[in-house]
């Protein structure tokens, strides 16, 4: 069998162009002892994939040339040679960006249709729902009556940090988006207290106007101006939790810092970068927890879907554009 995965070709130097990748055919390779082949139905699109293109030393090793690039995949198994997992079994795995992965078994999880559509499981219920999840909780130790402001608010992890921190007993919850629509979601449909559009004005400002008592907890998914109006409306403990930093990305040159750190020393502020990675044994209270929000519809989650492995590259790009909304994911 004939499979087609994307390759990076060269790191990209400011923004990603269509000629530092390539879909390329390859076979199809027979499972071994131990490894199962798993045909994918859906593949996962995220903004640490940017990171990961450069090969400057980070958490993590860079993709390699020439390689098919990694990321989250869910789908069916078609051949097992592996104990525990069956022909017809759907599994959640890392294989990357490709139709057909011959993994080592050990690396696939068993994921249930029945109890949740596939691709929820790269999203709401994965990684993407534990990082809200994790960083809001055990980083920013989020307590009840805090006022809460949310970066990326619409996007996939952020549109989760807001409704677990409404449902957790936060005062007041805030967002920022790219378009009015997506100002008119968070609030409509997901329960933000207030919102606004950060190409509408200064972000300073328009947090000042939402949050005119300050705010104790900031989750940054996008650095720059908003970690900067973060930090001037920090009160007296507050805490700002560094997830992504979307705004800088695709730099050729270092960004400048915030120019009001000072005010950490006023407010006894911190700022701390995680990891999902080091929280993984959270998953079970994750999933005890969230599973039942879902169900109840209390925790409503929305997922861009495009089709085609051939428009994977698309789709990334979208995200580095913000266009998406909620969950991007490529369906196979």
């Amino acid at each position: 069998m004939i499979n087609r995965e994307w390759h990076l070709l060269s790191r990209p130097v400011g923004w990603p162009k269509p000629e530092d990748f390539a879909l390329v055919e390859t076979e199809v390779r027979t499972p071994g002892e131990g490894q199962v082949l798993v045909r994918n139905k859906y593949l996962s699109v995220d903004p640490y994939m940017r990171g990961r293109m450069s090969a400057a030393k980070s958490y993590t090793d860079p993709f390699e040339l020439g390689k098919v690039m990694q990321g989250g995949a869910v789908g069916e198994v078609v051949e097992s040679g592996a104990e525990g997992i069956a022909v017809g079994d759907h599994v959640l795995h890392f294989g990357g960006w490709r139709e057909y992965a011959t993994i080592d078994a050990k690396h696939a999880v068993k994921v249930d249709p029945e109890a949740a559509p596939l691709s929820a499981y790269l999203g709401v219920l994965g990684m993407t729902g534990l990082t809200a999840y994790a960083g809001l909780l055990r980083t920013a130790a989020l307590k009840e009556g805090d006022t809460v402001f949310v970066s990326g608010a619409a996007g996939a992890v952020g549109s989760q940090v807001g409704q677990i921190a409404r449902l957790k007993g936060a005062s007041r919850v805030i967002g920022s988006a790219g378009s009015d629509d997506k100002v008119k979601l968070l609030v409509e449909e997901y329960g933000f207290d207030a919102a606004f559009n950060y190409k509408s004005g200064p972000v300073s400002e328009q947090l000042r106007a939402a949050a005119p008592d300050g705010i104790d907890v900031y989750f940054d998914n996008v650095g720059g101006e908003h970690l900067e109006a973060a930090i001037g409306s920090l009160n007296q403990g507050g805490r700002i939790v560094v997830c992504g930093m979307i705004s800088v990305y695709n730099n050729t040159e270092a960004a400048p810092g915030p120019r009001n750190l000072a005010r950490l020393i006023q407010t006894r502020g911190r700022i701390e970068g995680f990891l999902v990675g080091d929280h993984f044994d959270l998953q079970p209270q994750f999933v005890q927890e969230i599973g039942p929000w879902i169900r109840s519809g209390e925790l409503k989650h929305r997922e861009t879907v495009v089709e085609g492995i051939e428009n994977n590259l698309e789709a990334f790009f979208g995200v580095l554009r913000g266009d998406n909304t909620g969950k991007m994911i490529v369906k196979l």
